[in-house]
């Protein structure tokens, strides 16, 4: 028999996912501020672009979770 559907706690899982994220931003941010003069321009490169992606996976669960409320 299948589970039933129980969402009662989205809103919060969001909220951390969104929190979780913005951490892995800074602190690849502050790996490439460290680290700048050790890392390759293609590593930086992509460092940056993955961070381009979570900001814009932020914004997609900021649109989830105002859904959510």
């Amino acid at each position: 028999m299948a589970k039933p559907d129980d969402r009662s706690d989205n809103a919060e899982k969001i909220s951390n996912a969104i929190q979780n994220t913005k951490q892995n931003i800074a602190e690849t941010n502050d790996y490439l501020d460290e680290h700048a003069d050790e890392i390759s321009a293609t590593e930086t490169r992509q460092l940056k672009h993955k961070n381009q992606k979570r900001e814009a996976a932020i914004s997609g669960m900021a649109d989830e979770l105002q859904d959510e409320q």
